[in-house]
């Protein structure tokens, strides 16, 4: 019995997850009575949101072996093209006017171009036949590359007021360069300087399951208070809609079409597709204006239906 709870819980943990996390906020905005603990449950919940996502990622790295990462020419093409479409729509929010409803979609776009690979790809890809060990590398890979484009771009598109250019850019790098690459570090001194303490996180590694399960818990429920809170027309929920598909599209089929190229088409495809939404939730909410961070959870769903079809496919 308590198997089939924890299959069905796997199953449909996205669900579980965002419904728990919508919920969460709208008994908190219909209870007047807990609106005076709101200012200090939002600090919990933008104080937790970093560490769990530094924690899960430092779970997943830890089952990495630095001598798996072997860069393929596939990568660096794909990483190209991230960093190129996060420019241009950076461009086009740049020459946006300031409170124009339309840079919304843009940044939601942005951020769609440039978001990481999802820790989970490696084995969505082991599944579907790809290169693991693939996916694992372009994933560290893209996560150095965001480390240095956002504190890079973000600062043009929205200038922190009183900071110049070079203290914005360490302002914005201290709070991502911590939760994309010292994690990565952090898994590996552990490995190799503290062997034991290593063997026993592996043995608990799966606690990063849940970890997710929570923490996409608090960006739904970070997501849902933008949406109510927004002035922002409720056409604009379609609209960012429709570019969380588009840019699905885009993703998984221009890493397929690159991939078919090198003779790794699903590992590409997962690599550029399968994106840590999570972290577009939260990047949205902590750089730009926060309805955009609907985007990220509307994506994990168009993306999650597209690895069940391609999973139900292999399967048959």
């Amino acid at each position: 019995m308590g198997d089939k709870i924890l299959g069905f819980v796997k199953n449909w943990i996205l669900v579980i997850s965002m419904a728990t996390g919508a919920s969460a906020y709208l008994l908190y905005h219909s209870l007047p009575v807990l609106h005076p603990a709101g200012p200090v449950l939002e600090r919990i919940c933008v104080t937790l949101q970093p560490l769990l996502l530094f924690a899960m990622l430092f779970l997943s790295f830890c089952k990495i072996e630095p001598h798996q990462l072997k860069p393929h020419r596939w990568q660096f093409i794909l990483l190209g093209i991230q960093a190129l479409m996060f420019v241009l729509f950076a461009l086009a929010v740049y020459l946006c006017p300031e409170g124009d409803l339309s840079r919304i979609p843009l940044e939601a776009a942005m951020l769609l171009m440039i978001c990481p690979t999802a820790n989970a790809c490696a084995v969505v890809t082991g599944r579907l036949g790809g290169d693991m060990a693939g996916v694992v590398t372009y994933t560290v890979l893209i996560n150095l590359l965001v480390a240095l484009a956002m504190p890079a771009v973000i600062p043009f598109i929205h200038p922190i007021e009183g900071l110049p250019f070079s203290l914005a850019f360490n302002h914005i790098l201290a709070k991502v360069f911590p939760l994309l690459i010292l994690p990565c570090l952090c898994a590996w001194l552990v490995r190799y300087l503290f062997p034991r303490v290593h063997r026993r996180i592996l043995r608990h590694v799966g606690v990063s399951f849940y970890l997710w399960a929570f923490c996409l818990s608090l960006a739904i429920l970070m997501c849902t208070r933008s949406i109510i809170r927004s002035d922002a027309p409720p056409s604009m929920l379609g609209i960012l809609t429709g570019v969380a598909l588009l840019g699905c599209i885009f993703n998984f089929g221009v890493g397929r079409l690159v991939g078919s190229a090198f003779r790794c088409t699903v590992s590409a495809g997962q690599a550029l597709g399968q994106k840590n939404t999570i972290l577009i939730i939260w990047m949205a909410y902590t750089f730009m204006d926060p309805v955009s961070s609907v985007v990220g959870g509307i994506y994990s769903i168009w993306q999650n239906i597209f690895n069940s079809w391609q999973l139900q496919r292999m399967s048959r």
